[in-house]
């Protein structure tokens, strides 16, 4: 390990003095030793930082240590303004599983809140990098993704992860694969759905605004504001023999025509309504990257009335390019990509790997993809069994070159479950339905992938195109 830190901050002020340029130039930031979350306390060494981006990281390098490296990128995403330095940690915690097996462990908490699947990219790349450099090269490198997250694991994937490149395979587990401009369809009809029946984002009384902007820019409503506003609508959060009839059949028909579950409405909402004021407002410029035309909805009790109210939009093209270039995936999948989901998720619905695999096919690369599905119904916590399982069967993948089969994943899963007592659900038999079923597809929204590759190179050239780091 390239641990040599007193030695190099030594020769750096001997560079300094030499040749006058200042400490901050001539030394590069480096990971200090800092206590470990208790889930590993005993069992690693784990150092935080700052990189010359700003992006706060964690790592943690087992007692005995197998010579892999997990490079982890978290969902979200977080709307803080900087970077934060708890995030990072947190996850090392929540993903203690992996020490637990003997990988080393980095995660970053990117440079910035904010949306930015291109950016988040970088900064785990970047995280890579670092840890090459302090601590060697390891013997094998894993790049994991849990939901946004697995969005930007994919791209870290198809930009830096190609055939011999620094990363051997991928975890993808509960991801949002089917991308930015498609991804979020059911939050776009969520929004407009909501404000049919609700009338209270924006109320009457208030500054009204288009809802693609998900909330106006200078609006203070914060997430109690937003909570007490569903609860005054639909009862949300009391038992249904406390709410009024009305609160009752507005409920029915959000859920019945989103086919979004009630326990997670909550969070649904909070995303398509502050999330998207971030992609529009902070990200996009105020222009538009979401459409609504011609869908229609149904399940309502008047669906007629519903379809000739609900309010309507088109996207900008050039918005809808931007966020399609920084979250969207082509499918050109070079090393093996291993996923892992809910079949009840009720975050990112199952259906998003059904977009990922179809956006392989579409790209001719599907030899690289093993999908496997579980029985529970979390977005972010499944079983540590099934964790400590897939990164196994993926290191073996990688170690062998032979390909594990849904089947064969779920038959290994006995052995960790012995180790860790969380237990094995699988059901290698299951295959989602396409992305269409759960989610109205726009105009032209049926042909995966929705950004090729030959557009991305296309688009590439475009002064500014896509989302500003």
């Amino acid at each position: 390990m390239r641990r040599g830190v007193a030695l190099a901050a030594g020769i750096a002020g001997i560079v300094v003095a030499l040749s006058g340029v200042s400490a901050a130039q001539a030394t590069k930031p480096h990971p200090g030793l800092a206590a470990c979350p208790a889930s590993v306390a005993d069992k690693a060494t784990c150092y935080t930082g700052q990189d010359p981006n700003g992006a706060y990281y964690a790592i943690a390098v087992p007692k005995q240590w197998n010579g892999s490296l997990v490079v982890h990128a978290h969902g979200g995403p977080d709307l803080g303004e900087g970077s934060d330095p708890e995030r990072s940690i947190g996850d090392l915690d929540r993903w203690s599983v992996m020490v637990d097996e003997g990988y080393a462990w980095a995660g970053s908490s990117y440079r910035r809140g904010g949306y930015g699947t291109r950016m988040a990219a970088a900064d785990t790349e970047n995280l890579r990098r670092l840890f090459v450099d302090e601590f060697g090269k390891p013997k094998r490198t894993y790049v994991h993704g849990q939901s946004w997250g697995g969005n930007v694991a994919a791209k870290v994937v198809e930009v830096y992860g190609k055939k011999h490149g620094p990363y051997d395979g991928a975890l993808l587990t509960s991801g949002v694969l089917a991308g930015g401009s498609r991804g979020y369809d059911y939050r776009v009809d969520l929004r407009v759905i909501y404000q049919y029946y609700c009338k209270n984002l924006p109320r009457p009384s208030e500054p009204q605004y288009p809802l693609w902007q998900g909330l106006r820019p200078t609006s203070t409503l914060t997430t109690a504001g937003l909570r007490a506003r569903l609860q005054e609508c639909t009862g949300y959060a009391s038992a249904p023999q406390e709410r009024t009839p009305l609160q009752q059949r507005n409920l029915d028909d959000i859920l019945a025509v989103t086919h979004i579950p009630e326990r997670t409405l909550e969070s649904h909402l909070r995303f398509s309504v502050f999330t998207f004021r971030d992609i529009v407002h902070n990200r996009l410029g105020d222009r538009n990257p979401f459409n609504n035309e011609g869908v229609r909805y149904a399940g309502s009790h008047d669906d007629k009335a519903l379809n000739a109210g609900v309010e309507r939009f088109s996207a900008d093209p050039d918005a809808q390019r931007d966020l399609s270039y920084d979250s969207d995936l082509t499918g050109r999948v070079s090393i093996p990509v291993l996923t892992m989901h809910a079949i009840d998720d009720p975050t990112a619905f199952v259906e998003h790997e059904a977009a990922y695999r179809a956006s392989l096919e579409g790209a001719h690369r599907e030899k690289n993809l093993v999908q496997t599905f579980t029985r529970e119904s979390e977005h972010s916590e499944l079983s540590d069994s099934e964790y400590a399982n897939s990164v196994a069967a993926l290191a073996a993948w990688v170690r062998t070159g032979k390909k594990p089969t849904p089947h064969s994943v779920a038959s290994s899963c006995a052995t960790f479950d012995r180790a860790y007592g969380t237990g094995c659900f699988y059901d290698y038999g299951f295959r989602p339905l396409p992305y269409a079923y759960r989610v109205r597809p726009r105009p032209g929204g049926l042909s995966w992938p929705a950004m090729t590759a030959s557009q991305e190179k296309s688009w590439s050239r475009i002064d500014g195109v896509g989302i500003t780091p």
